[in-house]
């Protein structure tokens, strides 16, 4: 139970870290941080390179460092799946986001339910692995067959609160979505 938690609450902050790149109708530095930029001879996401705001609800700023790799981050965004067209003014990048279609909407639903349900058989998989450990703790002696039952209940108890916080998630990133 002590490993069960942490590991389960580790998918779910994967999960919304995950689900924040999705684009919506507004602007958010998270669309474009995790973007890998080749700059210096390797590739490294955009945040290590710039300071990343919206200083309006339908766009992104972007502000190099270094100059010298705006050329870099601008087509590492043209070729990202966001599907935005780069603006270099002077000293950074502007992206202005149109407003969402309704098709757009709908496959950016689509790819989050693909997300939630990734999310959704890591933690079974982990379940599993927690009502193996527990199976083999009992036929090993080491509890009895009522503290098995117990555990087990537990497991559940937590991979339902999970599974509820995964869905809450889901939704209301949906409703963000279909809003924007």
């Amino acid at each position: 139970m002590n490993e069960l938690r942490p590991r389960i609450e580790k998918v779910l902050v994967e999960l919304r870290a995950d689900v924040s790149s999705l684009r919506t109708g507004r602007a958010t530095p998270a669309l474009v941080e995790d973007i890998e930029v080749e700059a210096y001879g390797s590739s490294q996401p955009l945040k290590t390179l710039a300071a990343i705001s919206t200083p309006e609800p339908r766009q992104v700023l972007i502000q190099p460092w270094d100059k010298s790799v705006i050329p870099a981050m601008e087509k590492a965004i043209r070729a990202s799946p966001l599907g935005v067209n780069p603006v270099v003014d002077g000293n950074g990048i502007r992206i202005a986001l149109p407003p969402l279609t309704e098709e757009r909407k709908r496959d950016l639903v689509r790819v989050l339910r693909e997300k939630v349900e990734q999310a959704r058989i890591q933690v079974r998989r982990i379940r599993d692995e927690a009502m193996k450990g527990i199976e083999g703790r009992e036929r090993a002696k080491e509890i009895s067959e009522d503290q098995k039952f117990r555990e087990k209940q537990d497991a559940e108890k937590v991979v339902a609160e999970c599974n509820q916080k995964i869905e809450e998630t889901a939704n209301a990133k949906e409703r963000e979505i279909m809003a924007g």
